[in-house]
């Protein structure tokens, strides 16, 4: 395979405002994974969900940037989830390309052992807000 001619995979990191716990929890689950699966200009691979950010793995799907994606499906959870007038996200968030097929599995055995790490189960097995939504190739 050339290595010029492979797929853009990208690890996001998304927190909430002042890190409040409002992820989560079931409803936040449901709307991150709906509005994730409805997107077909960025495509949503793994993803952990925890308590004041989210971890994902995504790859575009059009030629939009990650600058106008973020915030658009930032704003409409934020719209389903936040209770109150202040800001439900953080303005910014933190992005990098991943390099090889090799770093992209790395990277989710990290990811997904984020619960256990800040003790919110024993075994990322049974952390129940995360999962994979399409498949996210190299090639």
């Amino acid at each position: 395979m050339d290595k010029f001619n492979r797929g853009i995979i990208v690890f996001l990191t998304v927190c909430t405002k002042d890190r409040k716990p409002h992820l989560a929890n079931s409803k936040a689950h449901k709307t991150l994974t709906a509005w994730w699966s409805r997107s077909t200009r960025w495509l949503v691979g793994r993803y952990v969900i925890l308590p004041d950010h989210v971890h994902l793995f995504c790859s575009p799907g059009s030629d939009e940037s990650l600058q106008q994606w973020v915030p658009y499906w930032k704003n409409m959870t934020a719209r389903e989830l936040k209770t109150g007038a202040e800001p439900f996200w953080q303005r910014d968030y933190w992005d990098t390309q991943l390099r090889t097929g090799d770093s992209y599995e790395a990277k989710w055995d990290y990811v997904r052992h984020n619960p256990v790490r800040h003790g919110l189960v024993a075994s990322a097995d049974d952390w129940p807000y995360q999962g994979e939504l399409n498949i996210l190739d190299w090639v």
